[in-house]
């Protein structure tokens, strides 16, 4: 294995390479140690689910509040079982609908899995990325992986390496390239204990397609608040830039320019990420324009955020989106992200 110091970047790109990174990825894994990996949502910090000592360092590595739970990753419904003191029909007929992918299912945790991956609580997230590195890296490792955001607490979510290494440092010893997320959100998180299921994350898993498969399903947000939480993403100020990050809609650079005004922006020190009306750069620090797709949205917008941010301006201002439907999700993480 490499030694101990700053972050080793281990690159996939070619079989080779590939195969190499999943060997020593899974042995530091195997020894108790952290890694972060890519997964197809966000950029993930891996360790041994069943290993308490090796998940309390992703808490301190990330700074992360002992109250807020961390999914488990699996790889296959085997696995996932061993995780679980119960497997329902619902958890079921939502595992092959939409697994391996970004959904993630709330169940009554087995009695291996610690205390420290479900804050304290009875249920444990369980989900089966898509993405072949994970794949790849618990197979190898045998066991399931827990794996938060690999950023700082609260702050944005990595969708390449780079923001890793940015974000971490020298907490993360190492790094697995996979490039840049093909989902670029977190997975949708769903509650199996309750009648209805109930969402306690969108995600780009979708309610309409959810209630496809289950029936009835609640996305009532009352519960965020309680304790132990059930599901990572509740905090009510999470994903967030350095940068002050507000919501708006305008039609014309006038109305911006006046709004902006009128909560004592400087334009100079703003950046707009518009997907519709896009206004004049003139006066601004800069303006980007976001595709008005909700997937495309999605895969760009933490990279969008990350990339405006390194800029060193005051404030980032969105182009609101919708609220329902597939938009959901991003408009969750940027009422997070602006609180």
């Amino acid at each position: 294995m490499h030694p101990a110091g700053p972050p080793y970047v281990l690159p996939t790109h070619t079989p080779s390479l590939f195969r190499s990174a999943v060997v020593e990825a899974a042995a530091r894994l195997r020894a108790g140690d952290i890694v972060a990996v890519p997964t197809e949502t966000v950029y993930g910090l891996a360790a041994d689910a069943r290993n308490a000592v090796a998940v309390a360092k992703i808490f301190a590595a990330k700074g992360r509040p002992a109250h807020n739970p961390v999914i488990v990753h699996v790889a296959g419904g085997d696995l996932a079982r061993a995780c679980v003191a119960t497997w329902p029909a619902t958890a079921e007929r939502l595992a092959r609908a939409f697994w391996p992918g970004p959904l993630t299912l709330v169940l009554p945790k087995a009695a291996d899995i610690p205390e420290v991956v479900t804050a304290g609580g009875p249920t444990v997230g369980i989900r089966w990325p898509r993405h072949p590195f994970m794949q790849a890296l618990i197979t190898e490792c045998g066991c399931p992986l827990a794996a938060p955001s690999a950023n700082a607490a609260n702050q944005l979510s990595p969708t390449t390496a780079g923001h890793v290494q940015r974000s971490l440092g020298a907490s993360v010893p190492l790094i697995v390239d996979g490039g840049s997320c093909a989902v670029g959100l977190e997975s949708t998180v769903v509650d199996l204990t309750v009648e209805p299921p109930r969402v306690l994350r969108p995600g780009m898993v979708t309610a309409a397609a959810l209630r496809d498969v289950l029936g009835a399903l609640s996305t009532d947000r009352s519960a965020e608040g309680d304790s132990p939480r059930r599901s990572p993403g509740q905090l009510p100020r999470h994903y967030a830039p350095r940068a002050r990050l507000l919501v708006n809609r305008w039609t014309d650079s006038a109305e911006l320019l006046a709004w902006l005004n009128g909560r004592h922006l400087t334009a100079a020190t703003t950046y707009v990420l518009a997907h519709t009306h896009l206004p004049s750069p003139e006066g601004l620090a800069g303006v980007s324009l976001v595709p008005y797709d909700p997937e495309a949205f999605a895969r760009a917008l933490y990279a969008e955020l990350h990339r405006v941010d390194a800029l060193g301006v005051d404030a980032i201002v969105v182009e609101a989106v919708p609220e329902e439907g597939e938009w959901a999700a991003i408009a969750d993480r940027l009422r997070r992200a602006a609180a």
